[in-house]
């Protein structure tokens, strides 16, 4: 039974939202504040975190950025406003998706168990030599058995979601992959959230391995059609 935080400092809607996903099958904790949070974060360890961004003293963007510090734990964000450039920074903070207040409990339970099915990988410092089993490209290794990754010899520090999409890219070189498939291939379909987070991800794994991700050379763009890794 995965178990689930709540961080919300209204509390009637943190009664509501707790009440459904009982029903639901899930086990419930509840923050009403950004530093309780984060105490319950590193001590509980839930299985994924409904965050507000609207919190008292530390706000929501905030408490993402420092559990990124040390948890993978997927975040669905929880907002009254619609802001696009607040759902951008969401994402790329490390968000696993975005839902704007009022919504239905039906679509919170949906995309809840959306981000609990994806697949929770991570990477660890440290460069070493590839082990045998690794998908070499050049100078670039990534070992899906120790989740280690290397580019020039400097090891990759990449989050959970852009190590799994370089794997799949660095499994199918030369391939090109629209949007739409990557979401269906790493984020699992049908996709609900904003279909943005691919391209926030790759932004990610450009700045890891490019020598300049302005101008990516390993991890392109095809204009109209997608992705192509070449190594």
């Amino acid at each position: 039974m995965a178990s689930i935080l709540i961080v919300e400092d209204e509390e009637h809607l943190r009664t509501a939202l707790g009440y459904s996903l009982r029903r639901a099958g899930y086990t419930v904790t509840n923050a009403s504040s950004g530093a309780e949070a984060l105490a319950i974060v590193q001590t509980a360890m839930p299985d994924l975190v409904l965050l507000d961004v609207m919190l008292p003293e530390i706000d929501g963007f905030e408490v993402l950025r420092r559990i990124r510090r040390f948890s993978p734990v997927p975040v669905l964000m929880l907002t009254a406003r619609a802001d696009e450039v607040d759902t951008v920074l969401g994402l790329e903070l490390g968000a696993d998706d975005y839902i704007t207040k009022p919504f239905r409990v039906r679509e919170l339970i949906a995309r809840i168990g959306a981000a609990l099915r994806r697949p929770m990988l991570g990477s660890s410092p440290g460069a070493i030599p590839a082990p045998t089993g690794a998908l070499t490209v050049g100078d670039l290794w990534i070992d899906p058995v120790s989740h280690q990754a290397t580019c020039g010899g400097r090891t990759l520090i990449l989050k959970p979601r852009a190590f799994a999409l370089l794997q799949f890219f660095m499994q199918h070189p030369g391939q090109v992959f629209s949007r739409e498939q990557l979401l269906g291939q790493l984020w699992g379909e049908p996709f609900i959230g904003d279909p943005r987070t691919v391209d926030v991800h790759i932004r990610w794994i450009r700045e890891q391995i490019e020598d300049d991700p302005s101008s990516p050379t390993r991890l392109r763009t095809i204009r109209n059609v997608g992705y192509q890794f070449v190594g």
